[in-house]
């Protein structure tokens, strides 16, 4: 179904926590209304509960991990049935094929899936997951029964995060909320400046959608949210796993409503008008104005907040995962979907449209394996699936990493790498970090000019302005001038993020608990991952969207 443009056309608010934002937004869609389901059955009860190989660093925690049953992770997945929002995303993905493939006996997973019919839906589930090559060990488990097998465990469920009620029809909602022990939120926009009121209707209002549907499901055990590591807008300290609040660690100032009546407001008046461009520009400033370094984490900031708000006795766990990147073993090493958060310097480094970026050498880029990732919302959820009400958030990241990667040590690991293995033939230089805009504009400007006219001339600081530089080089110097502009708070990062109650996951599970879903980021050889593992994988999944 495609989106129309005008997605907040009125300002008459309803309630906030009921939740109806706004009654009578124009268009079928409703992008940013979410009223909860009615009732429907009776309330939830609570129910107990290929690459070069190098040797990998043994996982041997400091925390002594259980010697019994610890958490009790697989015991908990079986039989469970799931709701799943964002299925077809890098991280959705990768959960899927861990809980099928540490617990084949999985209920099942009902995948909600944006599609103009059933039978497309069905296609997309096929195309996307069935068919992805991430389920190979999957494949190789079941043989000629795999497509059963995904087919019995996997269930598309026409929705859209973005509606009312989830978008999903009265009788499949009223059928599966019967059946779903765990609601999992994973679905988002995560462009950094997206459109204001996109980024609302997903980010903010989705959460608290999806909330609603799951107080409806009468077996409900858990809510389980991602979220980001970098929603509290914070660049430099501690960042505590807290649950975000209003007037609490959030200002006071902020107003949701009022935010969405502001987002409502413009697309009104800019129908037509550059409304694309200027409801970006209207994200970043909203955000900038409250804290926030961009469009995505102020909107996810807002989306916690409404869960925290809204939950009553739901039990919820929050987690917030840094810059997820390729998986360091599992399914199998280097397995990625899509050009992530330093990919694109990397790749542009490599071939030659680059030589350096506005950043600090210094900066934590804390980078943390989609593996490591899903590992650690598992064990959380057996953690938490018994059904106590209460709200848990968990920093999956690494600053905390004995010798957690830096940017300069980052980018000297790519041209290890891209002298061993280059992109293309070219003379690559080491990366420079340039401490000001101008600076690194300058490099830009002068490397295109250069390649423009053919020459190889040598030479520091660049002698040429963006004048002399043709359309097509103008453009490639407005992308990496606006790719600075926005990785700039990352690339002079300096925060550290808390992860206590991530660690005392590790402390409570058994030997083989840690053997099974392994997230100690202790285990991580940061010059083996970036070498061996994630690069190769990048090139190879640059080189699918390529031919693609």
């Amino acid at each position: 179904m495609a989106m129309k443009t005008n997605l907040l056309t009125t300002s008459t608010p309803v309630r906030l926590h009921g939740v109806s934002f706004f009654s009578s937004f124009s268009g079928r869609l409703n992008h940013l209304s979410a009223r909860p389901l009615p009732r429907l059955i009776a309330r939830r009860v609570q129910t107990s509960c290929c690459y070069r190989e190098t040797s990998l660093k043994a996982v041997s925690p400091e925390l002594e991990p259980s010697v019994s049953d610890g958490i009790g992770i697989v015991r908990f997945l079986k039989g469970k049935t799931y709701l799943l929002t964002g299925a077809t995303g890098f991280l959705g993905k990768v959960l899927i094929e861990k809980l099928l493939r540490a617990s084949p006996e999985i209920g099942k997973i009902f995948v909600l899936i944006k599609s103009k019919d059933q039978e497309s839906a069905n296609k997309r589930l096929y195309d996307e997951i069935i068919s992805s090559n991430l389920f190979n060990h999957l494949k190789q488990m079941h043989g000629s029964s795999y497509e059963a097998f995904m087919k019995s465990k996997l269930i598309p469920v026409l929705g859209d995060i973005g509606e009312e009620n989830l978008g999903i029809e009265y009788e499949i909602a009223a059928k599966i909320s019967c059946e779903i022990d765990v609601v999992i939120s994973c679905a988002g926009r995560t462009t950094f400046d997206d459109r204001y009121d996109f980024a609302l209707n997903i980010n903010s209002l989705g959460p608290g959608r999806l909330l609603n549907f799951a107080k409806n499901c009468t077996k409900l055990k858990l809510f389980l949210h991602f979220s980001t590591a970098y929603v509290t807008g914070k660049k430099d300290g501690t960042i505590l796993e807290t649950p975000l609040c209003i007037g609490e660690n959030i200002t006071s100032d902020l107003n949701v409503e009022h935010e969405l009546k502001l987002a409502s407001e413009a697309v009104r008046k800019l129908q037509g008008s550059g409304e694309f461009k200027k409801l970006k520009e209207l994200g970043i400033q909203r955000a900038q104005h409250y804290g926030w370094e961009n469009t995505y984490t102020f909107t996810k900031a807002m989306g916690e907040s409404l869960i925290q708000s809204m939950r009553e006795d739901v039990p919820v766990v929050i987690i917030r995962p840094s810059i997820i990147e390729s998986s360091y073993k599992e399914p199998f090493p280097g397995w990625l979907q899509g050009i992530r958060m330093t990919d694109p310097m990397i790749l542009a480094y490599g071939k030659g449209q680059i030589s350096g970026f506005w950043g600090d050498a210094q900066s934590f880029v804390d980078i943390i394996p989609v593996d490591m990732v899903v590992n650690a919302t598992i064990a959380a959820m057996a953690k938490h699936g018994c059904g106590k009400s209460e709200v848990k958030v968990y920093n999956v990241t690494s600053s905390t990493h004995a010798h957690p990667l830096r940017a300069g040590e980052l980018m000297d690991l790519a041209y290890q790498h891209l002298c061993d293995f280059p992109l293309k033939v070219i003379d690559i230089a080491r990366w420079k970090f340039h401490s000001t805009l101008y600076g690194f504009t300058s490099s830009v400007i002068d490397l295109i000019a250069k390649q423009e006219r053919g020459t190889k001339n040598e030479g520091g600081e660049a002698e040429e302005s963006n004048a002399t530089l043709s359309f097509k080089g103008k453009r490639i110097l407005d992308y990496f001038v606006s790719l600075a502009r926005t990785y700039e708070p990352y690339t002079f990062f300096q925060a550290r993020f808390d992860d206590t109650n991530t660690r005392s996951l590790i402390q409570e599970m058994s030997v083989e608990e840690i053997e099974m879903f392994e997230f100690d980021i202790k285990s991580i050889d940061w010059e083996h991952y970036i070498v061996n593992v994630h690069l190769p994988g990048l090139k190879r999944e640059s080189l699918k969207e390529r031919s693609n």
